[in-house]
C-alpha cells in the first residue's frame, strides 16, 4: 500500500534434490547474515529459521528501545502488520467449515446496507478482487491525524464505504486493506465475537501462541512489546502514532518469531483447517491468480521450490513469514522499523537469503570477474520490454548499469562471460548473442527465479543524459514544503543550497531543475512537476514508470 519512490559461470537451478547443509552451517550463515545486515545501535531484527519442528537458528540484533539502549531479543513481541491477513483468512475458512458462512455469501449478509454489498462475495474480500476502495489509499484518512482515532468496526467501515469502487466486483485485483476490515466484520457477524477474540479462542490459545494477539496497547500493556521506529534522512525517529483499532483484521496483530513458527507448523500440517479449506487458502483463482494471491497468502517459488509467504509493513515495523512445503522450511523475520539504511536487506530479502541457504540452494556469490571497459560497451543499449517499458543499459564510471523505465539505475556485477548479477537484490541477467556474435537480447531472471524473461535489444539510441540548470535560491524556496497523498508524505526542502525530496520512510535525494517548476532525480527515472508555475505550489505531480501521482501541499 505504500507508494514506491525509490529516490530501496552460473547455471540454472537443478531440478533434482540438493544436499542440505548441516544445522551448524545454517546457524553460522544465518548469524553472519544477520550481523552484516544490522547496526547494533539501531532498530533490529529477530529471526528464526526452522526445518519442521527443529529450530536451526534463532537470534536477534539491534535495539528494542533506542532511547533506553535495550538489546533486541528473539523473545520480543512485534507488530506483524499484514501477516495478520492469513490469520483472519483462516478464521473465515474455519467459520465456513463450521457452517456459519459460505465463501459465496454476499457481503450484505454480514454488513447490511453496505453499498454494492450484494455483488461482493466473502471470497472477493479474501483475495482482493472486491474492487472496494482501500482506506489506506485515501489521503483524508491516512493524513491529518485521521489514522490516530480509535474507531469501532462500524465506524471504520463508515470511513470508506461510500468511496467509488476501483473496479466492478471480481473484475480486477488490487491489494486491499478495506477488504480485510470487512473480513473482520464478517468474522464478528458470523461468530458473535470481536474478530480478535475469535482468533484467540480458536487459534492462539489452542496452539499455545501465548504472545500473539490484538496489538491495541490502549487496552492494556503488552509484555515484551518493542518500540517501533522510522528513518528520517540520516536519523532515527519514533514511528508516527496510529490507533491499532484501524489496522483491524488487515494488520493489527502482534507476535513473536516462536509463535509464528507454531502457526506455520499448525497451518501447513493440517491442524488449523481441513484439506479443502487449506487448498482454497493456498490456491489463487480468477483475477487473483494473475498476482499469485490466495487468501492472506502469496504463492511463488524460491530457488525453484514452491513458496507460501506474506510480508507486513505498519508504522514502525516490518515483517515476513515464509514456508517452503517441499523442505518443510520456515523463516520468520521481524523488524522494529518501517524503513532502514539504503544498503540493508529488507525483511523479505533476508528471509529469502536464509531460506535459500537452508535448503542447500544458496544465491550465488557476487564475486566479480575482470571485464574490459570496452567489452562492457557491447552491452549498452535499449532493451524493449513492451510499448511502455524498457531496460536501458549504460556504462557509468566503468560499471554497467540497468535501469527499467521509472526505476532506479542498478549497478551490475560481471560474474562470467555475458552473465551479470545485480549489486542490489538477487536478480540476474544473461545476455544472448546472434550468429554473428553480437548481443541481441538479454534474459532477465527476477530474484534469480524461473526460466527468465527474454528482452530483445532494440535499435533505439541510448536516451540522452538529463542535465540540470542552476536556479536562484528564491526559486527553490518557492517549491519547498510538505505534500501528501494516500497517507504518504513527500517533503521538499533545501539542504544548504541543494534542493532535495524525501518520501516518508525513505532517504532524501537531490533533485535537479529543468525549469522553475520541473525537476528530476538522477537515482531514479522520475520527474516532479510543481503547479502552478508561479507563487506557492498547490501540488506536485510525480511522473514515474508511466504513472502520475499527484501530491497536495499540506502547509
Amino acid at each position: 500500500m505504500r507508494l514506491t519512490l525509490l529516490f530501496c559461470l552460473l547455471v540454472p537451478i537443478a531440478a533434482h534434490a540438493q544436499p542440505l547443509p548441516s544445522n551448524a552451517e545454517v546457524a553460522a550463515f544465518s548469524a553472519r547474515s544477520l550481523e552484516t545486515n544490522c547496526d547494533p545501535g539501531a532498530p533490529g531484527m529477530a529471526v528464526l529459521v526452522a526445518r519442521g519442528d527443529e529450530v536451526l537458528y534463532r537470534g536477534a540484533c539491534g535495539r528494542a528501545s533506542l532511547e533506553l539502549g535495550v538489546p533486541l531479543s528473539p523473545d520480543h513481541v512485534f507488530r506483524i502488520g499484514s501477516v495478520t491477513k492469513q490469520f483472519s483468512a483462516a478464521a473465515v475458512l474455519k467459520l465456513a467449515e463450521d457452517g456459519k458462512l459460505s465463501l459465496d455469501d454476499p457481503l450484505s449478509k454480514f454488513v447490511p446496507g453496505y453499498p454494492g454489498g450484494d455483488a461482493v462475495t466473502v471470497e472477493m474480500l479474501l483475495n482482493h478482487t472486491s474492487g472496494i476502495r482501500s482506506y489506506t489509499d485515501i489521503d483524508s484518512i491516512m493524513s491529518g491525524g485521521g489514522i490516530m482515532k480509535d474507531l469501532s468496526t462500524a465506524q471504520l467501515i463508515d470511513t470508506f464505504k461510500d468511496e467509488t469502487p476501483d473496479f466492478a466486483p471480481g473484475e480486477g485485483w488490487h491489494y486491499n486493506n478495506s477488504g480485510y476490515v470487512l473480513v473482520g466484520a464478517v468474522i464478528e457477524a458470523a461468530s458473535g465475537k470481536p474478530w480478535h477474540a475469535y482468533l484467540d479462542e480458536v487459534f492462539f490459545q489452542p496452539l499455545g501462541m501465548a504472545h500473539t494477539g490484538y496489538g491495541n496497547e490502549a487496552d492494556a500493556v503488552i509484555p515484551g512489546h518493542v518500540d517501533g521506529y522510522t528513518r528520517k534522512g540520516e536519523q532515527w525517529a519514533r514511528a508516527m502514532h496510529l490507533s491499532m483499532t484501524q489496522p483491524h483484521a488487515a494488520g493489527a496483530l502482534v507476535s513473536t518469531v516462536d509463535d509464528l513458527l507454531r502457526w506455520n507448523r499448525a497451518l501447513h500440517e493440517g491442524r488449523v483447517l481441513e484439506d479443502a479449506g487449506y487448498r482454497a487458502m493456498t490456491t489463487p483463482v480468477g483475477k487473483a491468480a494473475e498476482h499469485d494471491y490466495g487468501f492472506g497468502i502469496s504463492t511463488g517459488t524460491l530457488r525453484g521450490e514452491p513458496q507460501l509467504q506474506h510480508g507486513g509493513g505498519i508504522h514502525g515495523f516490518s515483517s515476513y513469514l515464509l514456508y517452503l512445503p517441499g523442505s518443510d522450511t520456515t523463516v520468520a523475520v521481524l523488524y522494529n522499523a518501517d524503513s532502514g539504511r539504503p544498503d540493508m536487506l529488507g525483511t523479505g530479502r533476508i528471509a529469502n537469503l536464509l531460506a535459500a541457504h537452508a535448503i542447500g540452494r544458496p544465491y550465488p556469490e557476487k564475486t566479480p570477474v575482470e571485464v574490459d571497459v570496452e567489452a562492457l560497451d557491447d552491452y549498452e543499449g535499449v532493451y524493449r520490454i513492451d510499448e511502455d517499458a524498457a531496460r536501458v543499459l549504460r556504462v557509468k564510471d566503468g560499471v554497467l548499469t540497468s535501469q527499467r523505465t521509472g526505476g532506479v539505475a542498478h549497478a551490475l556485477i560481471p560474474v562470467a562471460r555475458d552473465t551479470f548479477l545485480f549489486e542490489e537484490g538477487f536478480s540476474r541477467i544473461v545476455f544472448e548473442r546472434d550468429t554473428a556474435g553480437a548481443v541481441a537480447a538479454m534474459r532477465f531472471f527476477p530474484e534469480d527465479e524461473g526460466e527468465g524473461e527474454v528482452v530483445p535489444r532494440s535499435d533505439e539510441p541510448l536516451p540522452a543524459a538529463r542535465t540540470g540548470l542552476q536556479l536562484p535560491r528564491e526559486a527553490l524556496e518557492r517549491i519547498a514544503g510538505e505534500y501528501a497523498v494516500g497517507g504518504m508524505l513527500l517533503k521538499v526542502f533545501l539542504d544548504g543550497d541543494t534542493p532535495k525530496a524525501q518520501l516518508s520512510g525513505q532517504p532524501a535525494f537531490e533533485i535537479f531543475a529543468e525549469s522553475p517548476s520541473r525537476f528530476f532525480l538522477k537515482v531514479v527515472d522520475a520527474t516532479l512537476v510543481f503547479a502552478p508555475d508561479t507563487g506557492t505550489p498547490a501540488s506536485v505531480t510525480l511522473h514515474q514508470g508511466g504513472r502520475e501521482t499527484v501530491f497536495t501541499r499540506q502547509d
